[in-house]
């Protein structure tokens, strides 16, 4: 009998893994099993090498289904992320994730939409790092330049915590619109677009107040 296994990775205190899992329910996935690794960095612990990641490469089976948020909660770490999908993939098992309903399949025997395919995992796995790469530098000028005069009036509280920002930068990196991702995050549109605007400034905000 085949199964359907959730995979999280909840790396800072602002995401959680309840609202990772009601994301996917909410999507239409009925999950079988749950496997969640806690405070690991997606950058420098490979999914192999993590505490529960390294599960699933030994209770995924062929015609299973691995469901994840997004691409980046396998990891942020280009050729980690590609050679993990293809490993599961050549064993059998379909990657999806919540956001954007991308589908990883390598049954396909047409050679060009295993092109397809192929091109459209190097570009998450690329996307994933960057977006990291990104945010380290946006944080880093964040807390920095909150640093440099701690008495600085930190403005008004984020509508956005740390997992509601991150979403929004992964969705914009796929090219979902304003609305489509404040529809998923609960943010208002205003919201969303302040952080397209202004990454560094939003990264400031959540720095500023310890988020």
């Amino acid at each position: 009998m085949t199964k359907t296994v959730f995979y999280a990775r909840v790396s800072t205190a602002d995401q959680t893994l309840e609202h990772q899992r009601r994301q996917a329910e909410l999507a239409g996935f009925k999950i079988d099993q749950e496997i969640a690794d806690h405070g690991v960095s997606g950058i420098s612990t490979k999914l192999a090498e993590r505490p529960q990641g390294k599960r699933l490469f030994d209770i995924l089976r062929p015609g299973d289904t691995l469901v994840v948020r997004w691409v980046d909660r396998l990891g942020r770490d280009y050729r980690d992320v590609s050679d993990s999908i293809r490993l599961f993939m050549r064993d059998g098992v379909v990657i999806k994730t919540v956001i954007n309903a991308m589908v990883f399949d390598g049954a396909t025997k047409d050679p060009i939409q295993q092109a397809v395919r192929d091109a459209l995992i190097a570009f998450m796995a690329a996307t994933a790092e960057a977006q990291a790469v990104a945010a380290k530098e946006a944080q880093k000028a964040g807390i920095e330049d909150a640093k440099s005069d701690p008495r600085s009036y930190r403005g008004r509280k984020p509508s956005y915590d740390r997992e509601a920002f991150d979403t929004v930068v992964t969705m914009l990196g796929t090219g979902a619109g304003a609305s489509a991702i404040a529809k998923v995050t609960g943010l208002t549109r205003q919201a969303v677009l302040r952080i397209r605007d202004d990454r560094i400034g939003a990264e400031k905000a959540l720095a500023m107040w310890a988020l």
